[in-house]
């Protein structure tokens, strides 16, 4: 494991401060929790720190390296969901899909999502087996 910093990280959507500038400093082997309430940015502070979601300013460091700009699949870093469940009749690429459809998003909307998470995860050539 490394150490994990964000310094002055922050997220936008537009006008929306998805989460305000925060600066974390997470020690080798430390176990850390995010508490919080619904929408308070819990989830997209870890989407960032892995490499799914890109930050609107700041920077994140793993290891004392800048990864601030890297691809998640470059960052050498998991990302795991509280709810996580694969489903072994399912592709991965289907299990990615599957909570977009379980929402009715468009169709071409879940294939645009899927698409750009089996990159940014660089499983591109994995997206067609079973879990």
């Amino acid at each position: 494991m490394a150490t994990i910093q964000l310094q002055q990280v922050e997220k936008k959507f537009g006008a929306v401060h998805a989460v305000e500038p925060v600066d974390l400093t997470i020690g080798d082997g430390e176990f850390v929790a995010l508490l919080g309430p619904s929408g308070c940015g819990k989830t997209t502070t870890l989407r960032m720190i892995a490499g799914l979601e890109t930050v609107t300013s700041g920077n994140i460091l793993l290891g004392g390296r800048d990864v601030t700009n890297l691809r998640g699949r470059e960052r050498d870093i998991a990302f795991v969901f509280q709810l996580f469940a694969l489903y072994p009749h399912m592709t991965v690429r289907q299990n990615v899909a599957f909570p977009l459809q379980t929402q009715r998003e468009p169709r071409d909307i879940i294939e645009r999502r899927v698409d750009e998470v089996i990159r940014l995860l660089g499983i591109e050539h994995l997206q067609h087996r079973r879990p």
